[in-house]
């Protein structure tokens, strides 16, 4: 759950919660690529997702740019792709839901049903339903860390809530939607379904509203300002100008804090005090290659290559099983240039499996969900 509460917004609609997102090519399957959008913390294993929401990916080709101190450049909007998914009311029937690529491939599926709709040799296969949350890292760790300023990892670290569900809609594509694109930048998104749909909540990667955007005290520009709803309910291809200055005096503000928590400066501030990754993360999106084969622990590979100036040489992106949170820690703490920051958790109770639906069964008796 590593946008779970990343807002007040989270707890105002908890069927719009995102709490992960992953995107990785499918395992075995030249060609295919699998999204996951993964909702409603500590989800009962029997939960429906709302009729009235969109859940949406977006992907737009991406290339390197050596010259933008985002280190990459997106292809405008008459390139992107998007794939929705909507669903009717539960009733005794059980929920049924329609996904829907922007090219114009529709498949129909029941909630629940493992075997998806769609077929895996067919241009679009889709899964919705509870699933044990594949998400691992010590949390209790994360937060103690950020409330203290001292590192609080160690080597036994702890999952919180072990064994929660969550609701997920997984999407297994074939890549020739891309129309020939090597390298997408994939954001997952729920929207207030209408005429005019409203973008509710968005997710890039993993704990940046959180570990990164969340705390105040270190900004002294917007210490009072809780910027993580903004920031969630805007195009991530299309920052409006009005909250720019917010977001990088936050996240160069708590950059700062990460990069100095081991005593070493690993990220020297520019002349006006911005942070070397502020433009890259404020360009919240997933990197994927495409044209590359299934990897695990490939997280930030594409963008830390952009950093060391060198080739990628993975697929990039995000699969569940990835040990994402150390290898994020580690580009914070020491830029990479350290031991691996670890929090002591190698991995999901339940690590997701390689073939559709690629997370496993929903706990059928989860811990209980402890309010905040």
């Amino acid at each position: 759950m590593s946008h779970h509460n990343s807002g007040p917004r989270a707890h105002q609609m908890p069927a719009g919660d995102i709490t992960d997102m992953y995107v990785f090519p499918a395992p075995g399957q030249e060609g295919r690529l699998v999204l996951v959008l993964d909702l409603v913390p500590f989800a009962e294993p029997d939960a429906t997702f709302a009729p009235e929401l969109l859940y949406r990916f977006r992907a737009r080709p991406v290339k390197r740019d050596p010259g933008s101190a985002a280190h990459f450049m997106v292809a405008g909007v008459d390139q992107e792709v998007t794939i929705d998914c909507t669903f009717s009311p539960a009733e005794g029937g059980g929920q049924h839901g329609i996904c829907t690529t922007s090219t114009g491939t529709s498949v129909t599926l029941t909630v629940g049903d493992e075997s998806g709709g769609g077929d895996s040799a067919g241009p679009l296969r889709v899964f919705a339903g509870p699933r044990w949350d594949p998400f691992f890292d010590d949390a209790s760790a994360l937060v103690s860390t950020i409330t203290t300023g001292k590192l609080a990892f160690t080597d036994s670290g702890t999952i919180l809530g072990d064994g929660k569900n969550v609701l997920s809609i997984v999407v297994e594509v074939d890549t020739a939607i891309f129309n020939g694109a090597q390298m997408l930048a994939v954001v997952g998104e729920t929207l207030i379904a209408g005429s005019i749909p409203m973008r509710w909540e968005r997710f890039g990667r993993p704990e940046l509203e959180n570990a990164i955007l969340g705390m105040k005290q270190y900004d002294q520009v917007n210490r009072d300002l809780e910027i993580r709803d903004l920031f969630n309910s805007e195009d991530v291809f299309a920052l409006a100008d009005t909250y720019a200055g917010a977001y990088r005096a936050r996240l160069n503000a708590n950059l700062a804090f990460w990069d100095g928590l081991d005593g070493e400066t690993g990220w020297p501030l520019a002349y006006d005090g911005t942070h070397p990754l502020t433009d890259l993360l404020l360009a919240d999106y997933q990197i994927v290659d495409i044209t590359r084969p299934y990897a695990e622990d490939t997280f930030l590979e594409i963008e830390r290559a952009a950093l060391d100036d060198r080739e990628h040489t993975t697929c990039g992106g995000r699969s569940p099983n990835d040990a994402s949170m150390p290898t994020l820690y580690t580009l914070l703490i020491n830029a990479g240039k350290g031991p691996r920051i670890t929090d002591g958790v190698t991995s999901a109770t339940r690590p997701a499996a390689h073939v559709f639906p690629y997370l496993v069964a929903p706990n059928q008796h989860p811990p209980a969900h402890e309010p905040h």
